[in-house]
């Protein structure tokens, strides 16, 4: 296969976890394929930027920290660390994950802001805060929660998910404070905003053109446009934040939404220092972006980074893809981290096979409509493809030469309808991946094991190994061959297990047709996947049920 000598400069920006409580498999699905991305534009060479980091600004950090008698810093410390660990377990290979605390990040949207403030687009006005008196602090909008003017339903107080309407929190009606149920007062405060309402043909222009946004993204994109964009404060009444670098603001932060998208400039540009590259160059009209993240932040990629970026007027590269998931439910019921009706993260990552979690949510995850996650589906993909399929045809291909041909890889010449197939594959898993299809990029992949195990079968090696000799190792040698490229394929996916093969068979993973040379001796082969007892579907079940 022909590869493109050309390195593109890649960013791809993984959503940033608010750092007030644990992570659950809903983050999971929505994450996972940055990582897929960053490893696939590793793997064609290019220049790749996978950043993200940990939100650990705002009101509900404050809250979380007034309850439990410690620091905000304390309690979104904790947080991240337990993201950091959750994420190493589960493979993410960020180039840089950090937190919007960190003194680099905090240095850099100081200085994007004092920039911004000179913009004709940003303006001073009083305006009525939310206050809760009982918590003693500003609430953030989603902090307040009441009754939607138009549909007359239970909303918050930045948006109606009944009606979807777009609200202020004093637009509610019968306001009270989301932590303690209180009465909310509203207070006049000056403050800075940022005029998204004269943008409208900027950001109209950039959605008309998103040929590679998730449907998702573009139809709330539009919806939130057609409704009438609202301008947005960039300042707020909070002391846990970035200071505002703007004299006579004293004791205001800059708000939480106007920071931490900010994140994917600070944390590429670090990552981008690291490795004495040229930072301008990734947000140049040369590079890629990929914004990877879950439908309920769509608004932040579409509408609020861009606003950010024109605003500031440094000629940032505006975002290409939207890689927007859907919403996913645990055993027919919505996740409730209220109420503790999840699957947290940190206890998953321990109890499970890291590439069996990545496979059964890129395979069966919520890419383009709601997704449910069954524990007798997730035993049963775990059991039935990677184990059944996939780790059966790679553990009886190489356990067979090991056993008959002393290890060593029979003499041969790929077959041109096998090469053709797998040239194929490395075209079309790439286009799969790049465009956001991850579910038909691992189907392909698992169509080509299935045919793999077939062949197998077709060609019973077990009894030419007695009748005809040359074709039992013309067999073999083909099987070797399938093998190493469904392990560099397969990478991106599954990169523990990939990883193991690429070590058996001596590869790298570079995007392209490997071959495994007749005469080369393969080492101990361990089994790839331990089959999952069906016994683990009742008790997980049994679990959620006592929650």
């Amino acid at each position: 296969m022909k590869r493109s000598t050309l390195k593109r400069n890649i960013l791809i920006g993984g959503a940033w976890p608010y750092a007030n409580g644990s992570l659950h498999i809903g983050h999971i699905a929505a994450l996972l394929p940055g990582d897929v991305l960053a490893r696939y534009h590793r793997a064609c060479g290019d220049q790749v930027y996978f950043v993200s980091g940990s939100d650990c600004h705002g009101t509900p950090v404050a809250i979380r920290a007034k309850k439990e008698g410690r620091t905000p810093q304390e309690v979104s410390d904790f947080y991240h660390e337990e993201f950091v660990r959750c994420f190493e377990k589960l493979g993410f290979s960020y180039d840089c994950y950090t937190k919007t605390s960190d003194d680099r990040h905090k240095k850099f949207v100081r200085e994007f802001h004092k920039h911004l403030y000179q913009s004709d687009l940003v303006y001073e006005k009083e305006t009525p805060q939310a206050y809760c008196e009982t918590c003693r602090s500003f609430l953030a909008d989603r902090f307040v929660t009441g009754i939607c003017p138009k549909c007359k339903k239970e909303a918050r107080g930045d948006q109606c998910d009944d009606c979807g309407t777009v609200l202020e929190p004093e637009n509610l009606l019968q306001p009270v404070c989301a932590v303690c149920g209180s009465s909310v007062a509203f207070r006049e405060s000056r403050h800075l905003y940022i005029a998204i309402s004269r943008l409208e043909k900027e950001l109209r222009a950039l959605v008309d053109s998103a040929v590679s946004w998730r449907k998702n993204a573009v139809a709330f994109t539009n919806r939130y446009i057609d409704e009438g964009l609202r301008d947005r404060a960039l300042t707020r009444d909070l002391e846990w934040g970035i200071d505002v670098p703007l004299d006579d603001y004293e004791g205001k932060t800059i708000y939480i939404w106007a920071e931490n998208v900010l994140g994917y400039l600070s944390a590429s540009k670090c990552a981008a220092e690291d490795r004495e590259a040229d930072f301008k160059n990734l947000w140049g009209v040369n590079a890629k972006h990929y914004y990877v993240h879950g439908k309920d932040n769509i608004p932040f990629h579409t509408i609020i980074l861009p606003a950010l970026l024109i605003a500031n007027g440094g000629g940032w590269h505006l975002p290409d893809h939207i890689v927007s998931s859907e919403y996913l439910t645990l055993e027919g019921r919505k996740i409730s981290t209220s109420q503790n009706y999840a699957i947290w993260a940190k206890d998953i990552v321990d109890w499970y096979d890291p590439d069996s979690i990545r496979y059964y949510f890129l395979a069966n995850g919520p890419e383009k409509k709601d997704a449910d996650f069954s524990w007798r589906e997730y035993v049963n993909s775990h059991n039935g493809e990677l184990l059944g399929a996939y780790g059966n045809f790679v553990n009886r291909s190489l356990s067979f030469i090991r056993k008959y041909w002393n290890g060593v890889v029979p003499d041969g010449r790929i077959d041109a309808e096998i090469e053709a197939k797998i040239e194929n594959l490395y075209q079309t898993t790439g286009g799969f991946i790049e465009k956001g299809a991850f579910k038909d990029a691992v189907n392909g992949i698992f169509e080509f094991v299935r045919w793999a195990n077939k062949y197998f079968d077709t060609e019973t090696p077990w009894i030419t190994r007695t009748s005809d000799e040359a074709a039992c190792q013309n067999t073999l040698y083909q099987c070797v061959q399938i093998i190493a490229n469904l392990a560099v394929l397969l990478k991106p996916f599954l990169p523990f297990s990939s990883e193991k093969v690429c070590s058996w068979l001596h590869l790298d993973d570079q995007w392209q047709i490997h071959e495994v040379a007749g005469g080369y001796v393969l080492p101990e082969i361990q089994i790839l996947f331990e089959r999952l007892d069906k016994r683990v579907i009742e008790a997980e079940v049994e679990k959620l049920k006592g929650i």
